[in-house]
């Protein structure tokens, strides 16, 4: 004789809950990363003077303390105030969106893409929260050799690039 309760069919173990695991990977990379992200930026911006520069490794690598208005390399830095603040605002926000509709098409096991994903959330956010508050993004990481410099940068900008360079390493090693 059958029971007279139903019980639930489980679910397979491949299936996967709306806001699953992905979404928790890849938003506790991206918290992580505006976590550190704005620990390193409190510390330069507390403990350096403006334009301060400490060197690190000689003839190659400072901690030098600027103030970036613009986008990668000062880009839209001219740009009034009014209209640049909430441009990089909307850009971040679009971006975000874009990432994470980006990891809704991903599938769970592709860990690779939605851990750059969440590289490049977590930085985009980090530089966001610097402009909203400050107008500007710290940056303090100064590479360069002789005379020439690499334009200043952070952790963000770094996670950013990072997440960027492993899909596309990813999509040129990949068939999918």
């Amino acid at each position: 004789m059958s029971s007279p309760i139903k019980t639930a069919a489980a679910a397979p173990p491949t299936a996967e809950a709306p806001g699953g695991r992905k979404y928790v990977l890849v938003l506790t990379i991206a918290l992580l990363i505006v976590v550190f992200d704005q620990i390193t930026k409190i510390w330069v911006d507390t403990g350096m003077r403006l334009y301060q520069s400490i060197p690190v490794l000689d003839g190659f690598f400072n901690l030098t303390y600027v103030r970036n208005t613009g986008a990668a390399f000062s880009m839209f830095a001219d740009m009034p105030e009014t209209y640049r603040i909430p441009f990089f605002a909307a850009v971040a926000v679009l971006a975000g969106g874009a990432i994470l509709y980006f990891v809704r098409s991903t599938p769970a096991s592709d860990r690779l893409a939605l851990i750059a994903c969440g590289f490049v959330l977590g930085g985009a956010a980090g530089n966001l929260i610097d402009r909203l508050a400050y107008g500007s993004v710290i940056d303090f990481l100064d590479v360069y050799y002789g005379d020439w410099h690499w334009p200043a940068f952070n952790v963000a900008d770094s996670c950013i690039t990072v997440g960027v360079g492993l899909l596309l390493l990813q999509s040129v090693f990949t068939r999918d």
